[in-house]
């Protein structure tokens, strides 16, 4: 290959496996039930042998516009677009995959992902570094809590509490009463110190948020998370409550966080590495969320030991004060294709400091890759 360098792609090989959830049925609002996914872990290797992974695992196929088959297809789209392409220039490992496919950010996170720990492993420096530097290397977690009676609600913090978690988010959406009920029942699970976070996943019509934030009102160590459905209906929420309003599922690139925060619709974001297209556009969202004083969940929508690590050396760069709370989803699943590293201790969780992700991908257990894409002779 001409003007070929030693950081340039010479493979892609896409695999396939499944996520279970650890804790039997995953339940959110509008009768969203998932236990089982497909995720996707790309594996990119360089002209001088350096390998870097992504992972995407999409939560469903109606939680956002995204779906696990459809990260596949979509990387068999753009995959050769991306043979030839050097890691350690992500601008224009981007171009090359908006000139090949418009949308599907989830799929092109993994290989974004791919590249910066590729990139990362090829200079000896961990992907937190290259992203900025990182400002704490021990992260606060959150675990989310899924929807159910309140007393199991109740128990399941309990349970989470013992094991070091003290930022819950609560699943709701269901009716306003009902799920005052479940906040009630799990801030009394809670002592002062702990943080509750209720997330409707947009699953209430406005005017059952509004009874629901009024119900609500004055609840202590209480935040409200994505009411209903589209930006202008949680702005009408927000209007009519002094909680705190975090906004996840209408938060898609820094135009719209930048429309959000000029209209003042929100103190919070979570901020989801695929929903925004990989590690490139969310630093430029982290940073600029963080310049506009918002408070930050960074995460992504589900995944494994890669999506850990890549949350993990994300967040790392994020100013302590800033940080609400971070997932370790590799403690929500019960599948490890990477030692079960990064690991959570007592309700934080470490930054590797290896270079790239600081992790090791056991590639035997991935059985025969789906799909490989390679340079032409």
């Amino acid at each position: 290959m001409a003007g070929v360098i030693a950081t340039t792609v010479e493979r892609i090989d896409v695999f396939g496996y499944e996520l279970t959830y650890a804790h039997g049925d995953y339940v959110m609002s509008s009768g969203r039930v998932v236990n089982r996914l497909p995720s996707t872990v790309v594996r990119i290797t360089t002209r001088d042998g350096a390998q870097g992974f992504g992972e995407v695992c999409p939560l469903g196929s109606t939680y956002l516009p995204a779906f696990g088959e459809g990260a596949r297809v979509a990387l068999r789209e753009m995959a050769p677009a991306i043979i030839g392409a050097d890691v350690t220039n992500l601008a224009e490992v981007h171009r090359r995959m908006n000139g090949r496919l418009q949308g599907h950010e989830y799929a092109k996170s993994a290989l974004d992902v791919a590249c910066w720990d590729a990139f990362g492993r090829t200079i000896g420096k961990p992907v937190a570094a290259l992203l900025g530097g990182a400002l704490q290397n021990e992260l606060p977690l959150y675990v989310a809590v899924p929807l159910g009676a309140p007393e199991r609600m109740a128990e399941f913090v309990t349970r989470e509490r013992s094991a070091g978690i003290r930022n819950f988010q609560a699943k709701l959406g269901g009716d306003p009463v009902d799920d005052a009920e479940r906040v009630a029942a799990i801030l009394a699970a809670t002592v002062p110190g702990d943080m509750v976070i209720g997330d409707a996943n947009g699953g209430w019509r406005r005017q059952d948020a509004i009874i629901a934030a009024g119900l609500l009102s004055g609840s202590q160590r209480f935040l409200l998370e994505q009411p209903c459905p589209t930006l202008e209906e949680c702005i009408a929420v927000r209007r009519l409550t002094a909680l705190p309003m975090v906004l996840d599922e209408v938060i898609v690139d820094v135009a719209t966080l930048v429309r959000a925060a000029s209209l003042d619709a929100m103190d919070h974001i979570n901020l989801k590495i695929g929903r925004v297209g990989g590690l490139l556009p969310a630093r430029l969202m982290r940073d600029t969320a963080v310049a506009l004083g918002i408070r930050l969940t960074i995460e992504d929508s589900w995944g494994g030991d890669v999506v850990t690590a890549a949350v993990a050396h994300l967040a790392a760069g994020t100013p302590p004060d800033a940080l609400f709370a971070v997932s370790y989803m590799n403690d929500w699943t019960k599948e490890h294709i990477a030692g079960y590293e990064p690991r959570s201790r007592r309700g934080s969780g470490p930054v590797p400091d290896g270079p790239g992700l600081g992790i090791d991908v056991e590639v035997a257990g991935l059985g025969a890759p789906l799909f490989t894409v390679t340079a032409p002779d």
